[in-house]
């Protein structure tokens, strides 16, 4: 049988109760989170961050997780069904692909609120028109500090319910994690030879942009104080209403 290569760190969410109740007593309980350890086809070969147990699902009875919030397949009853589950609290949220390449915001509160999340033509993300985001996790890190017209501010992914959790579903079984960034040498970080290093092209690139960029601009003037936001890449589009702070998902139908 062929063996699809995954990533160690690849995380899946049980959808359905398997086996079902009325044949057998399930194994994976909807809401169970997983690690993929390979995929197999119709099937994958899973370990229960629950039960501690390596098993076999049908892949449709469960969905890849990225990120802890951006789920692969889910529809919009689904979404609604997860976050009503134990464990979940208002402000819980996930992101989802609605169709391909399109996703809806889902969150927790007093009903389960849904709202479209644009994607325009140069990649960049908007539930608001006035705000754009350039990647999903910025989105994401902007709501989770203020609300800012949705129903409530992001408290957390849907079913991770703390901090301890959510180490417990990014370490790997069995395997600790070697790698150390004290013990990285800063020329390693900035694209110079083709010698191998332990940080990958990706992360020399984007260094060596960034110092490029910081080369090209003026030393600016110091400030008394400054205001530090995780969210980095947010664009505010003037002269916008501010009675159209978020498009809600009911104001449209959805292709599930």
């Amino acid at each position: 049988m062929l063996k699809n290569t995954v990533n160690e760190n690849d995380m899946a969410l049980v959808l359905d109760n398997y086996p079902p109740p009325d044949i057998c007593e399930p194994i994976f309980r909807m809401g169970d989170w997983l690690k993929i350890v390979s995929e197999e086809g119709y099937w994958w070969k899973v370990y229960s961050v629950n039960t501690k147990e390596v098993n076999y699902i049908p892949h449709c009875h469960a969905t890849k997780v990225f990120h802890g919030w951006l789920f692969e397949t889910v529809t919009r009853p689904k979404a609604e069904e997860l976050l009503r589950l134990p464990g979940n609290r208002v402000g819980s949220f996930l992101i989802r692909e609605s169709t391909k390449g399109s996703y809806s915001l889902s969150v927790r509160h007093r009903t389960i609120k849904h709202y479209r999340i644009v994607r325009m033509p140069n990649n960049w993300y908007y539930i608001s028109p006035r705000l754009t985001f350039q990647c999903l996790e910025d989105l994401v890190n902007y709501y989770s500090d203020i609300a800012d017209g949705l129903c409530c501010v992001l408290t957390g992914p849907c079913l991770i319910a703390s901090e301890t959790r959510l180490s417990e579903l990014t370490k790997t079984p069995g395997r600790k994690l070697s790698f150390d960034w004290r013990a990285v040498n800063s020329s390693e970080l900035v694209q110079q030879s083709t010698s191998p290093s332990a940080v990958s092209y990706g992360v020399q690139n984007s260094v060596s942009s960034y110092l490029s960029l910081l080369g090209q601009q003026e030393k600016p003037e110091k400030k008394k104080f400054s205001l530090k936001k995780r969210w980095k890449s947010v664009y505010m589009m003037p002269n916008h209403q501010l009675d159209s702070l978020a498009t809600v998902e009911d104001n449209y139908e959805e292709v599930p």
